[in-house]
């Protein structure tokens, strides 16, 4: 689905280039949560990564590592997302003695069993070599050369960091989900039982004038007309069932495709009122990666 006001060619142009980094953009999602601590902010510190890197495609002469350049922008958007929300200004390298060789590696339970909020409590420079390295794989070199470090400067990041995070998850544990606002829940209730009664017409009636959908890294859409059209797609297919839910304590719409039988969402959707209608959808059905590192609870 595509806003009709783009061009054909501005269309082309945009599908090929997310064509080219459609295999890249999980990674950059599972860093920036990290990053960030939060799946549903950093996919709009992504967004915001992507957009850059698009509008500066045609400055470039050539590009020999896409993956490093991507990863070098979404940290540079992450930094400054960071500094907005939390002044968080500390860039600078660890001050400690360089080692010849980093500790042992996060192992995959550690990884899952550590809290997006407790890579937060890093430095900066800790938590990117640590996600680098540990979450998504990349070598010394490469993280040498993405953070503009020496290979000694990232291998004591990782070992500072390795060793704060494994003390962290011994003591920090996440907080129960907050319960959802009666108010909240009532509205959220009535738009996901009419959603599943395939009453479309009765959603439809539930949208402001100027409400606005993002279908995540597909389109955006604009005004009651265009997104009204949304719906007759989940019209057309049956692989999904709405259920209430929280997401990272956020009122949310949990996704379930019937056809599996899984206890766990396929996707999810946050809903934003205003005065009782809905003013804006975020609907994640085609960024299913960004429920990966979600804290969910079904409501």
């Amino acid at each position: 689905m595509t806003p009709p006001s783009l061009s054909p060619t501005l269309i082309r142009a945009r599908e090929e280039f997310e064509e080219l980094v459609k295999d890249i953009r999980p990674e950059l999602h599972r860093y920036c949560a990290r990053m960030i601590g939060s799946v549903v902010d950093s996919e709009d510190v992504v967004q915001d990564a992507l957009a850059k890197a698009y509008y500066a495609l045609p400055t470039l002469t050539s590009i020999a590592n896409l993956r490093g350049w991507l990863f070098r922008i979404a940290h540079n958007t992450a930094i400054d997302y960071l500094r907005r929300s939390n002044q968080q200004h500390s860039e600078y390298l660890d001050d400690h003695p360089l080692i010849a060789e980093p500790d042992e590696p996060l192992e995959e339970q550690e990884l899952v069993a550590v809290a997006l909020a407790v890579f937060v409590k890093l430095t900066p420079r800790q938590r990117s070599c640590v996600i680098l390295k540990d979450v998504i794989g990349c070598s010394l070199a490469e993280i040498s050369e993405l953070l503009d470090a020496t290979v000694g400067e990232i291998k004591a990041a990782l070992h500072r960091g390795r060793t704060r995070l494994r003390e962290l998850s011994k003591t920090v544990k996440a907080d129960a989900p907050a319960p959802l606002d009666e108010q909240e829940r009532e509205l959220l209730a009535r738009y996901v039982d009419r959603f599943n009664a395939r009453d479309f017409d009765a959603v439809r009636a539930m949208l402001a004038d100027e409400v606005r959908l993002d279908l995540i890294s597909r389109a955006k859409f604009h005004g009651v007309a265009e997104v009204g059209q949304y719906f007759d797609k989940y019209a057309l297919v049956d692989d999904w069932r709405l259920a209430l839910g929280v997401v990272e304590d956020r009122p949310a719409i949990l996704v379930y495709d019937p056809r599996d039988g899984s206890s766990q969402p396929a996707f999810f959707m946050l809903i934003e009122w205003d005065d009782a209608q809905v003013s804006r959808i975020r609907d994640y059905r085609y960024a299913r990666h960004v429920l990966r590192d979600a804290a969910i609870v079904r409501a």
